[in-house]
């Protein structure tokens, strides 16, 4: 698929919807980063300057399909329907927390919008995203599981192993690398030797597609082309969606501290979102009213989503043992009795 043709697949609505999707990722992570600031959630990954590429592949995928995100694709599930009080409450990590308060924040995941949650360390979505595409093919349904990395995941041994076997099973798997050109302080020059991440396609048999991964557009139309080829039989692809972190790795980290201020200025001019709006507006579809109702509602939309969550108290004790294993065992069950007992004498004694 070409970009002139995701343009016309892409409605005027579809495309407004898409605008909104960038919008709310970089308001979200503006809210993130004074919440973790004043002391109310432990940590946030951000994804500012990579909106067009996670708005433009996770719209390319359909309900039915998985997606094993790495750490900047929580809009994934938000443009598939995860509800935004959900996603601050995993955040806080309380009982509205559909995970239970079990995992560290950014690690979201909800069968609702069949995202998995992924791991810190880093590229063991790879394999689990390839086990699951075997799975759809030795089924024989028409599915497609949508695997992110960043570049840092490219020397992963994970990384490898993962195409390796995609490419010899010809699995339904599309994988899409955000290379935001740093691996928390690592340069992506000292990552590899080679022209980018998509020419490690080629080793594996598959091909390799590097795209503008500012341009939702053509993040859209490269993803939506290797999403129809695997769920047709065509096998994997590895799409590279050149990109910029513009903050740091996360809110613990300092990118001052190891990058140049002018990179930072040279990527700021190319905003994915203000690029994308420059394009709706040349369309005809967008306009600056529009610009500030979008505003005023993602601001009342996120207080009432942030109130919503922190209202909520700490997950129940003994979800501690629910989930474990499909049915619970004695030993499991004797230890939740105990716990629970030892609870309410603790109530009792205060």
């Amino acid at each position: 698929m070409t970009q002139a043709t995701a343009e016309q697949v892409l409605t005027d609505e579809r495309l407004r919807e898409l605008y909104r999707g960038m919008h709310l990722i970089r308001a979200i992570d503006q809210r993130m980063l004074a919440l973790q600031r004043q002391g109310r959630i432990a940590f946030c990954g951000l994804t500012t300057g990579q909106e067009a590429a996670v708005i433009g592949s996770g719209a390319a995928i359909e309900k039915e399909d998985w997606v094993f995100p790495a750490l900047r694709e929580a809009g994934v599930a938000l443009l598939r329907g995860f509800p935004l009080s959900r996603f601050f409450a995993q955040m806080f990590g309380n009982s509205h927390d559909v995970l239970k308060g079990r995992m560290q924040p950014m690690h979201f995941a909800d069968r609702s919008v069949n995202q998995v949650s992924w791991s810190s360390c880093i590229a063991t979505q790879l394999p689990h995203a390839v086990g699951a595409a075997y799975a759809m093919k030795i089924k024989k349904e028409r599915r497609v599981a949508l695997a992110y990395l960043g570049d840092g995941a490219s020397s992963e041994h994970d990384f490898h192993t993962a195409l390796n076997f995609a490419g010899v099973w010809r699995v339904p798997c599309v994988f899409v690398c955000q290379n935001n050109q740093w691996a928390i302080s690592v340069p992506f020059s000292k990552q590899t030797a080679s022209d980018g991440v998509a020419v490690k396609a080629a080793a594996y048999g598959m091909p390799g597609v590097r795209v503008d991964g500012n341009d939702l557009l053509a993040v859209h139309a490269a993803v939506k082309e290797a999403v129809d080829r695997a769920r047709s039989g065509g096998g994997p692809t590895l799409v590279e969606a050149v990109t910029y972190r513009m903050g740091g790795h996360s809110s613990s980290d300092d990118p001052t501290r190891y990058r140049d201020k002018d990179e930072v200025t040279h990527w700021a001019e190319k905003d994915p979102i203000a690029r994308f709006r420059k394009y709706l507006e040349t369309r005809g579809v967008w306009d600056e009213g529009r610009e500030k109702a979008l505003e005023e509602s993602l601001k009342a939309e996120i207080n009432a989503a942030v109130k919503e969550a922190e209202s909520a108290g700490p997950p129940p004790v003994d979800t501690l043992f629910s989930d474990v294993y499909a049915d619970m065992t004695p030993e499991i069950a004797r230890q939740r009795a105990r716990l629970l007992e030892e609870e309410k004498h603790s109530s009792a004694v205060r």
